[in-house]
């Protein structure tokens, strides 16, 4: 792909980021992932414009990127970006039909999602110092992160005016944009007020520091996701976890607490934010799994 992409179609590239940033509202992390993947098909495409390719082309092209081995999820995600491109064009008239909507993306083997037992939860929780402000803020987190099942993007993106802690409720902005409430235990509240009275003040003392964000990092500004991966995955492994453990396996960890103890699926679908009931049916398979392992383990007829 050493193809370097003609001038038109590197104006429909260009425009295609400003759609995925502006009215899509992707997040960054996304947009980079799908610019990357059309530059890389647009420089296949070399001279030809983006705008005659035909079904036939992105067959080809996809055949030909099979030798670099790439996992199945990737190959999805480069399909669903090129799918969004002429989508794109379509919408702006620019071409008369998609040329990859009946391009299928392979079949992944779905995996079941990692998770804690409450007993590792709060061992992380638990084992993180609250003596310090960043101690305070981490547990603070953490406690958040297990009673809520929010991403963690989405909570450091939180804002003041997104909390209604008087009725236990946090309003959350996840993927596109989309708007939900999420509620939060007395506990994780009680340690949401201490920390915004005694412990972010301490934090935002430098002159230049960020009024609007509730989490912020050592010198006031919003704190990011790595941060409280590297907090998460350090302390797991002092505790000698032998589980890969990050913000999201939190969130996993909420989904099958909540379903374990008989919680409706679609009001776990809701608390999560998943656009699709199937991504949440994952969760039951986790459940029933550890139904199966305890019967194994304790009936004496079981094996």
């Amino acid at each position: 792909m050493d193809n370097v992409i003609n001038d038109i179609s590197k104006q429909y590239l260009e425009d295609f980021k400003l759609y995925l940033e502006i009215e899509k509202n992707f997040s960054p992390h996304t947009i980079l992932a799908y610019h990357k993947d059309v530059s890389d098909f647009l420089s296949y495409l070399g001279s030809m414009n983006a705008d005659r390719v035909q079904h036939k082309t992105i067959r080809e092209y996809l055949a030909s990127i099979q030798p670099h081995n790439y996992s199945k999820t990737t190959v999805s995600r480069k399909i669903a970006a090129i799918r969004t491109f002429y989508r794109y064009l379509y919408r702006e008239r620019i071409v008369e039909a998609n040329p990859a909507d009946n391009i299928k993306s392979p079949r992944k083997n779905k995996s079941l999602p990692k998770f804690l037992t409450e007993t590792e939860a709060m061992s992380i929780i638990n084992a993180i110092e609250t003596n310090t402000p960043a101690g305070f803020r981490n547990h603070t987190i953490l406690e958040v992160l297990f009673v809520t099942g929010m991403r963690i993007s989405e909570l450091c993106h939180l804002k003041f005016e997104n909390l209604n802690l008087e009725q236990n409720e946090i309003t959350v902005f996840g993927k596109g944009g989309k708007e939900r409430i999420v509620l939060i235990s007395n506990r994780a509240k009680k340690y949401m007020l201490s920390y915004m009275e005694k412990i972010r003040p301490i934090l935002c003392r430098k002159e230049h520091s960020e009024e609007d964000f509730v989490f912020v990092n050592n010198t006031g500004f919003m704190l990011q996701p790595k941060s409280v991966y590297n907090v998460i995955k350090d302390t797991a492994k002092k505790l000698k976890i032998q589980k890969k453990v990050s913000p999201h396996v939190f969130r996993h960890s909420f989904a099958t607490k909540m379903l374990e103890k008989g919680a409706d699926l679609r009001i776990v679908q809701e608390l999560l934010g998943h656009a699709s009931i199937s991504n949440t049916q994952i969760y039951t398979h986790v459940s029933t799994e550890r139904l199966k392992q305890a019967y194994t383990k304790a009936h004496p007829r079981a094996v």
